[in-house]
């Protein structure tokens, strides 16, 4: 499970900006993850009181913004929701296709004290 390794790496940097500002505790961390990251929410979740515990998050409150998945077609210009198996375009059939918004994964806002 990468999510443990994750959710590591997010407290790191959530600790490293904390410090950086002078604070010396997290109160809570908003994170955004894309349905096409490959990263799990409930497995960050589920992983963050346990990874956090020895941190400067301890107790943080973990808020998690999930962003749905959106390509668009290079041929035709179409842009529709889509997912990690969507690999054509639904109106014209292409496979050229640019990932909008779905790979998402990062800190967007943190409550320090």
């Amino acid at each position: 499970m990468h999510e443990v390794g994750i959710t590591t790496n997010l407290i790191e940097i959530a600790e490293t900006h904390a410090r950086e500002a002078g604070f010396t505790r997290i109160l809570s961390i908003n994170v955004d993850i894309g349905d096409m990251s490959g990263v799990i929410p409930e497995a960050v979740e589920f992983c963050f009181e346990a990874v956090s515990n020895e941190t400067m998050a301890k107790g943080a409150t973990l808020v998690i913004n999930r962003i749905a998945g959106r390509m668009k077609c290079e041929e035709c210009q179409h842009a529709f929701p889509a997912d990690n198996l969507t690999f054509e375009c639904p109106e014209c059939g292409s496979f050229i296709l640019t990932t909008l918004q779905g790979n998402e994964l990062r800190i967007t806002e943190m409550e320090i004290e």
